[in-house]
């Protein structure tokens, strides 16, 4: 599963689907410029949600609290929608986009090394993502962060070509530009239609990020 990526190296980003001039760009505040490009499982990143219809870009830490009896600490990989657990995170109010120039996974070698895959065309990718707020403590056991929290996971799919050698279980849901909107706004059962992998010629390995 994917527990490493990247954010994007610009200050704006373009939110597809939206022709409205003022929301057609929005500007990453100064306050997140000390945010550390690579984001792990509970380390901040930044997320697009919709508040009163318009987009708004927001920090959040990467993991949901697991389901009981579950052995992680923290959801960051969401596959199995059906499940009960997670049907009231994937209503209009709670779905988000992720950001990301690129992810990792780590390859079948010995000793195992991180692989980078990227949008062939350089553009930003959007993984199709949910939040909620959570109350509790975050961070490391020795200076933990009390809440509440907003916190942030994404949906993954069975891997295309690209990523199928290197991670043969899962890969990001990985929305094209036009299905942005779709997925930030439609019913659930429509929007879900968009968990499956990118097309092949959409993604390319990158052997030296």
């Amino acid at each position: 599963m994917c527990n490493h990526y990247r954010g994007l190296r610009r200050k704006g980003v373009m939110i597809p689907g939206w022709d409205n001039e003022e929301f057609s760009e929005l500007k990453i505040p100064l306050r997140f410029d000390n945010m550390a490009l690579d984001v792990y499982p509970d380390r901040e990143g930044l997320v697009v949600r919709l508040q009163d219809g318009a987009p708004v870009i927001e920090a959040m830490r990467w993991g949901f609290p697991p389901p009981p009896k579950a052995s992680a600490a923290y959801v960051t990989n969401v596959r199995n929608v059906a499940s009960s657990w997670w049907r009231p995170w994937l209503k209009v109010e709670h779905r988000c986009v992720v950001p990301a120039s690129e992810f990792s996974e780590y390859g079948p070698e010995t000793p195992k090394r991180e692989r980078w895959f990227a949008r062939t065309d350089g553009e930003p990718m959007f993984f199709a993502g949910i939040w909620r707020t959570w109350d509790g403590d975050r961070g490391p056991k020795s200076k933990p962060v009390a809440g509440p929290h907003q916190i942030f996971s994404f949906l993954t799919c069975p891997p295309n070509s690209v990523v199928k050698p290197i991670h043969p279980k899962a890969m990001p849901v990985i929305l094209r530009p036009a299905e942005v909107h779709t997925w930030l706004t439609a019913p659930t059962e429509i929007a879900l239609q968009l968990q499956r992998p990118l097309p092949d010629d959409e993604l390319v390995i990158e052997e030296a990020a």
